[in-house]
C-alpha cells in the first residue's frame, strides 16, 4: 500500500491536518477576491504572489540549482495542479457557494487513487476502497444538508459543479505526475517552480480581464492570505507529503478540509453546526483513516506495496 520511500504515520501526521485546515480556508478567501476582481484575475493574483513570497526563501535554502535542473516538470506540474485549478475554483465559488466547493473539492482522493492505481501501480484493496467510499459519501451527505453551505446560486450552478469536478481530475493527475517525475526533489523547489509556472500560464488572461474598477482593501487582503497561506505554505506541505506518505494519501486531505471549512462558517459568519454536520464529518474523518492506511498504522500492521 504504501510506495517506496514513505514513512511512519507520526512523521507527516500534524503536516497533514495543518493543511486541511488551510486549504479549508482558502474557499472563503477565494469568493472574496473573485468578487471584486473576477475568478481569473483572482486566480493569477493567488499564484504570482504566492511565487514571489516563496522565491526569496527557496534562495536562502539553497534549492535554485534543483528548480533550475527540474525545471520542466516543476512547471508543468504548477499548470496541472495550481494554474487550471484554482481558475475552475475561483470561477466555481462565484455560482455555487463556498461550502458546496469545499466538498466538491473532497473528490479529488477518487481521482488520485485511481490515477495512482493506473499509473504507478500503487494497490487499492478492499479496505481502502470502502474509505474511499465512506469519505464520499460522508461529503455529499454534508453537502446534501448543511445550511448556507450546498445550495446553488445562479442558473450557471450545474457548470460550476462541473468545473470543481474537473479542477479535482487536475489535482488527481497532478498528484501522481509528481510521485513519478519529482521525487526527491525538494518540496520548497516544487512548491516554488510550480506557482512560477502557473503564474505565468495565467498571466495573460490576467492582465487581459484585470477589473477596470480597482478592488478594495478586503479584496486585496483576502488575495494576501490566500496566496501566504493557503498555497504558499500550503503547496510546502502539500508536496512534502506526497514524498512521505504517498500521493493517493496526500489528497486525502481534501476529504478533511470540508470539515475545517464548516467549522470557518461557524466561527466567522455564524452558520450553525448540527448533530447531521458533526455525523457526517464523523464519517469522512472515518473514511479517511481507511482510505489512507492510517487504521492499519495504529494497529502497527505492516502496509504492503503492489
Amino acid at each position: 500500500m504504501n510506495g517506496p520511500g514513505t514513512r511512519a504515520m507520526s512523521a507527516w501526521i500534524g503536516e497533514y491536518t495543518l493543511l486541511a485546515a488551510l486549504w479549508g480556508a482558502s474557499f472563503l478567501f477565494m469568493r472574496l477576491g473573485a468578487a471584486e476582481f473576477g475568478p481569473l484575475p483572482t486566480a493569477g493574483l493567488r499564484v504570482a504572489l504566492a511565487a514571489v513570497f516563496l522565491w526569496p526563501v527557496l534562495l536562502h535554502q539553497g534549492h535554485w540549482h534543483l528548480l533550475r535542473r527540474h525545471w520542466r516538470p516543476i512547471m508543468l506540474a504548477g499548470l496541472l495542479n495550481s494554474a487550471i485549478p484554482f481558475a475552475l475554483f475561483a470561477w466555481a465559488v462565484m455560482h455555487i457557494t463556498t461550502g458546496l466547493t469545499s466538498v466538491l473539492n473532497a473528490t479529488a482522493p477518487l481521482f488520485g487513487a485511481l490515477v495512482a492505481w493506473a499509473w504507478l501501480g500503487e494497490r487499492i484493496d478492499r479496505l481502502r476502497w470502502a474509505g474511499l467510499a465512506l469519505g464520499f459519501v460522508g461529503v455529499v451527505l454534508l453537502a446534501w444538508r448543511t445550511p448556507e453551505g450546498a445550495g446553488p446560486k445562479t442558473g450557471q450552478a450545474d457548470w460550476a459543479m462541473a468545473a470543481c469536478l474537473l479542477a479535482t481530475g487536475c489535482y488527481g493527475l497532478a498528484a501522481s505526475f509528481a510521485r513519478r517525475y519529482l521525487s526527491g526533489i525538494a518540496p520548497l523547489a516544487i512548491a516554488t517552480g510550480s506557482q512560477l509556472g502557473a503564474a505565468l500560464g495565467l498571466a495573460l488572461p490576467t492582465c487581459w480581464l484585470w477589473p477596470a474598477q480597482t478592488p478594495g482593501p478586503r479584496a486585496w487582503a483576502a488575495i494576501a492570505v490566500v496566496a501566504v497561506l493557503c498555497t504558499s505554505i500550503a503547496y510546502t506541505l502539500y508536496f512534502r507529503l506526497i514524498a512521505h506518505a504517498g500521493p493517493s494519501r496526500a489528497i486525502t486531505v481534501t476529504l478533511v478540509a470540508p470539515v475545517f471549512a464548516v467549522l470557518y462558517g461557524a466561527l466567522f459568519f455564524g452558520e450553525a453546526i448540527t448533530l447531521w454536520m458533526a455525523g457526517c464529518a464523523l464519517m469522512i474523518v472515518c473514511g479517511t483513516l481507511l482510505s489512507t492506511g492510517l487504521v492499519d498504522a495504529l494497529r502497527g500492521s505492516p502496509l504492503r506495496s503492489r
